[in-house]
């Protein structure tokens, strides 16, 4: 969604195994490390971060900082976007092995959620990050079933989704940097 903020007039395409009926924008069901990336302008890729979630480690007794039942599916999504020419983002937890160029959290863009998500890009220009500030922070109650996802602003997922999801405003807060093709005079 904060792509499609960023971008109005962009068609935004939408790639995963499983369903999203909700998914606002076209949408694909099929498998993103097979998934033809050819004549994209740029591609975001958000890959499941449940085997280096500290979440997952929690609830499953995961050790060394990963839990072995999840795949990793970070580094194949990594290695495929830096074969491919477009430009690319990856988002991953706190936990995850890459080299971030960026942090963001909820609380940098006035969010009730405090989110931290490591970004690593395909270009390195980043500047004026907003700063992360906690000590303003006045969590949400948990009231009902919407109240997660609309703090995020993720308001057409449910409680659900929006737990695997990332507030919009991190990705229309990056699309500025995207070095994007410049559209040549006709």
């Amino acid at each position: 969604m904060g792509l499609h903020q960023a971008f109005p007039d962009a068609e935004i395409i939408g790639v995963d195994i499983r369903p999203q009926p909700r998914y606002p924008f076209t949408f694909v069901q099929g498998d993103a490390l097979e998934f033809d990336l050819t004549g994209f302008d740029f591609v975001w890729a958000s890959p499941p971060c449940q085997r280096w979630s500290t979440a997952t480690k929690w609830q499953h007794g995961g050790v060394g900082g990963q839990h072995k039942a999840h795949p990793d599916l970070l580094t194949p999504t990594l290695l495929k976007l830096r074969a491919q020419r477009a430009p690319w983002c990856v988002e991953n937890v706190m936990g995850a092995p890459m080299a971030a160029t960026v942090m963001l959290c909820g609380s940098m863009f006035g969010l009730r959620v405090l989110r931290h998500r490591r970004f690593v890009t395909s270009w390195t220009t980043l500047s004026l990050l907003p700063a992360c500030n906690h000590s303003d922070f006045l969590p949400f109650m948990h009231k009902g079933e919407r109240a997660f996802a609309d703090a995020m602003g993720c308001t057409w997922m449910n409680k659900t989704e929006a737990r695997q999801a990332i507030p919009p405003a991190y990705s229309r807060y990056l699309a500025q940097f995207i070095p994007l093709p410049v559209e040549e005079a006709a």
